[in-house]
């Protein structure tokens, strides 16, 4: 298959993604679904993994803890809990952020002397992630507590989340397969969900699944983790890395086109303009930063 084809496949799944899940939120509880789209995704990946398990020490299985904590546990987790509070086209463009991020690590944890150019980038693009995390003050003040600016909060916790991710994943999954470290992340990271779940389920159980809810858990399980994850390391281990980064670019057009007829969720100025920034802010900073050389943390 075709590498590129392959990347643009998972990025369209991702994309597809946040108002799917904000769909089936109408029907099944958050943490319910992250178990259920993680657990049996990881059992899927996990026979594949035990043909060609590798021995991992001590640090190894506590780094690949620590992807699965940050990627699944917090990712996730703030993920589904923003969905239920804002719109979902706002999602990937805010998850856009993260080289934002990436960078201002670099500085402090690598000792990156910062460049003038790059850091007038990174801060073009966190003002227009502001801009769209804060556009509900101006649109309706009312929702400032409980409303939109939290959802939009919680989704760049999740950000923020799969950032660190990246940080203890980029020198793991160089020396282990990424088979291998997914079921150990995914089983890992449904299990941090279950002291959760009986809560959920004081009001809800399996009886009240409706299409919603059904198209949740077939989409979480079968294509945004198993498939998505799939083609998206294949692709990886064909191209260069960085020339991985520009199809995350994909996420929020797939998010749009579902949101609209799905949702009923369409682009405002806050969020066009919002996203104007962020990319444009990356964009001017040349980009390098979707694969910052964080290993050598």
């Amino acid at each position: 298959m075709n590498p590129i084809l392959a990347l643009i496949i998972a990025n369209i799944i991702w994309g597809m993604a946040s108002p799917i899940f904000k769909f089936a939120l109408s029907n099944i509880p958050p943490f319910t679904l992250a178990f259920i789209r993680f657990f049996f995704a990881g059992l899927i990946f996990l026979p594949l993994a035990l043909n060609k398990w590798q021995k991992l020490t001590v640090k190894q299985w506590l780094e690949i803890l620590l992807v699965g904590f940050f990627g699944i546990t917090i990712n996730i987790s703030f993920f589904f809990l923003g969905l239920a509070k804002t719109e979902s086209i706002n999602v990937p463009i805010i998850a856009s952020s993260g080289p934002v991020f990436i960078y201002l690590l670099s500085i402090i944890f690598l000792k990156e002397k910062p460049k003038l150019r790059v850091l007038t980038g990174m801060f073009i693009a966190l003002a227009g992630v502001l801009f769209i995390i804060l556009s509900p003050l101006i649109l309706d003040g009312k929702k400032f507590v409980f409303g939109a600016v939290e959802g939009n909060l919680f989704i760049l916790i999740a950000t923020f989340g799969s950032v660190l991710q990246t940080v203890f994943g980029r020198d793991i999954l160089k020396k282990i397969n990424a088979i291998q470290v997914s079921a150990i992340t995914f089983l890992f990271g449904s299990l941090t969900f279950l002291p959760f779940i009986p809560k959920e389920f004081a009001n809800w159980d399996f009886s009240l699944l409706n299409v919603a809810g059904w198209t949740g858990i077939i989409f979480g399980v079968f294509f945004s983790s198993a498939l998505a994850y799939f083609l998206f390391y294949y692709g990886v281990s064909k191209l260069k890395a960085q020339d991985v980064g520009i199809f995350t670019y994909i996420d929020p057009l797939a998010a749009i086109v579902v949101a609209a007829p799905l949702l009923h969720e369409y682009p405002n100025l806050f969020y066009i303009f919002g996203g104007i920034l962020i990319f444009g802010g990356i964009y001017f900073a040349e980009g390098r930063v979707h694969w910052h050389p964080f290993h050598k943390l």
